[in-house]
C-alpha cells in the first residue's frame, strides 16, 4: 500500500484529501507546517507527497528544494490559480506535478495515481537505452552520461527515456505530455518546458548551449543521435 503524505495548512483540506486517498487505497499522512513536512518524510520515507506552496512556516517551493537535496520522491504540488510564475519555478525545482485550487479530490486522486504509475512503470522495464555517451538503466531509473551519474526525479526520467527510445526524432510538448500520461489542462504543456529545463541543468555541461536535450523552434524538442 504506497503511503502519501499530505502537505497543507488548511486542516479542512488535508482532512478531505486524506479521505479521498484513503478511500482509493492510499496509506495517507498528513502535515501542517514545512517543519513537520520534512521530518515525516525523513522518518516515514513517504511514496509520494501532495505539497501545497503557501504553509505558515515557510515556503513550499523551499520543502521541495530541500527533498531534491537528497530524494527523487514524487511531488505534486497544489498552487493557487495565480502563482503560475511560482508552479514553474516548482516544477524546475523537480516536482513531477502540480493541481491547481480549488481541485476537485478525484482529480488529485488520478495525479497521485498517474505519477506513481511513471515510476512503477520505468521500474517494470529491465532494458538499457544507449545515445551517444548517455546512459539510461531504465529498469534502475539511472542515467548516465559519460559515466557521470545524474539523478532525475520520476517524470524527468520518464520524458528523456521516451526520447532516448527514439533518438532524433521532434517530439512536440503534446506527445511528451503524453509519454508521462499527462492530463492536458490549461498552461501544462508550458510544464513540459519546466521539465526540460530541469534535465539540461542535471544533464547538460551548459545548460544555456544544450548538445544532447534540443530545442526544435516552433515545434518541441529532440534528443541530440549524432554523438
Amino acid at each position: 500500500m504506497p503511503t502519501i503524505l499530505v502537505v497543507d495548512d488548511a486542516p479542512d483540506i488535508r482532512r478531505l484529501t486524506s479521505d479521498y486517498l484513503t478511500h482509493a487505497g492510499f496509506r495517507v499522512l498528513t502535515a501542517g507546517t514545512a517543519e513537520s513536512a520534512l521530518r515525516i518524510t525523513r522518518t516515514e520515507r513517504p511514496d509520494l507527497v501532495v505539497l501545497d506552496l503557501g504553509l505558515p512556516d515557510g515556503d513550499g517551493l523551499d520543502v521541495a528544494r530541500a527533498i531534491r537535496r537528497t530524494s527523487s520522491l514524487p511531488i505534486i504540488m497544489l498552487t493557487a490559480r495565480t502563482d503560475e510564475a511560482d508552479t514553474l519555478i516548482g516544477l524546475e525545482l523537480g516536482a513531477d506535478d502540480y493541481v491547481t485550487k480549488p481541485f476537485s479530490p478525484r482529480e488529485l486522486v488520478a495525479r497521485v495515481r498517474a505519477v506513481l504509475r511513471r515510476a512503477e512503470g520505468a521500474a517494470a522495464r529491465d532494458d538499457l537505452l544507449h545515445v551517444g555517451d548517455l546512459e539510461l538503466d531504465v529498469g534502475r531509473m539511472l542515467v548516465a552520461v559519460d559515466g557521470r551519474r545524474v539523478d532525475l526525479t520520476p517524470t524527468e526520467f520518464q520524458l528523456l527515456s521516451a526520447m532516448a527510445r527514439q533518438p532524433g526524432r521532434v517530439f512536440t510538448r503534446s506527445q511528451l505530455l503524453d509519454a508521462v500520461h499527462g492530463v492536458a489542462f490549461e498552461s501544462y504543456e508550458r510544464a513540459i518546458d519546466a521539465h526540460v529545463k530541469n534535465i539540461r541543468r542535471k544533464l547538460e555541461p551548459d545548460p544555456r548551449t544544450p548538445r544532447y536535450l534540443l530545442t526544435v523552434f516552433g515545434v518541441g524538442y529532440r534528443l541530440a543521435d549524432d554523438r
